[in-house]
């Protein structure tokens, strides 16, 4: 009888279960392994020495997410001192440029590349990086960006300065993605440094709201990030994503160092994360602190 009982229940199909996965967004600020004096490098930048790495590898530590979108990291090298790779896989777009845009992913974790997202590059811009996670019974489509900086609050149907006019040229790039994802009826995210403030009167998240219905984790928060600052560095969730998404886990990691001086040597950003409840998503190998 016992070995019937036992056949039986390996029989039975597996339960999917829901699995919480920590998103995060993090601008390491000219996060670079070049020299000083380097020729693509802006003469006010200092390079992080070991030093600097090893504290921001030990925040990255601390925020533990499952998936960061990183701005303004030179690359697989420079990734790769905050983010091991026994623990972490590092995709970065192609650009060439030194502020590149990028996602990082606990192991355990399977995900495909998906092309940049060039058009948000025009200008010698970044362009944004596009993976799809695949989450045992569903795939979650990720964009992390980093978007012209110098338009912050400025209403985009009103904007007449340069980098409002460049800005505004990547709202309809960013748009036609999120158009393109709602079509698919895919959960996706959008997140990264958007250098806007996006309140609820903002025209920017306006024209993306257009294209599908948001849920932005930062909606109604200001950061306590460096003594306190309006949100630039943002979560959108849309599609079935927008439901699995709680904002009231959103976090911002702040740094113990108080020192305005030391915002050279980790980041003028902090990293912000929210969770996320995954339905059905068996074999998911997912952690966060």
């Amino acid at each position: 009888m016992k070995s019937v009982l036992m056949l039986f229940a390996l029989l039975l199909p597996l339960r999917a279960v829901a699995a919480e996965l920590k998103i995060a967004t993090w601008n390491l600020d000219w996060l670079t392994t070049r020299a000083a004096g380097d020729h693509e490098l802006p003469s006010d930048v200092t390079p992080r020495s070991d030093e600097d790495f090893n504290r921001l590898a030990q925040y990255a530590q601390e925020l533990d997410a499952d998936l960061i979108a990183i701005q303004e990291v030179d690359g697989f090298r420079a990734a790769s001192k905050v983010f091991p790779h026994d623990r972490y896989s590092i995709h970065m777009t192609h650009d060439h440029v030194v502020q590149r845009v990028g996602i990082v992913v606990r192991r355990g974790l399977k995900y495909d590349i998906n092309p940049d997202v060039t058009g948000l590059g025009e200008h010698h811009l970044r362009s944004g990086a596009d993976i799809t996670l695949h989450l045992g019974g569903s795939d979650l489509r990720v964009l992390a960006v980093h978007l012209k900086k110098g338009c912050r609050e400025v209403p985009l149907t009103k904007a007449t300065t340069h980098v409002c006019e460049e800005l505004r040229d990547q709202v309809p790039v960013l748009a036609d993605w999120i158009t393109a994802r709602r079509q698919d009826g895919v959960p996706f995210l959008v997140l990264g440094d958007f250098n806007r403030w996006m309140d609820s009167r903002d025209t920017l998240l306006a024209d993306l709201r257009q294209a599908a219905p948001l849920v932005r984790a930062t909606e109604g928060h200001s950061s306590p990030c460096w003594g306190g600052e309006n949100f630039i560095d943002h979560i959108l969730a849309g599609g079935p994503a927008a439901g699995w998404m709680h904002p009231d886990t959103l976090r911002v990691l702040t740094y113990s160092e108080t020192d305005r001086a030391m915002k050279d040597r980790l980041s003028d950003h902090c990293p912000v994360s929210v969770r996320l409840t995954v339905p059905e998503a068996s074999g998911v190998s997912a952690g966060g602190g």
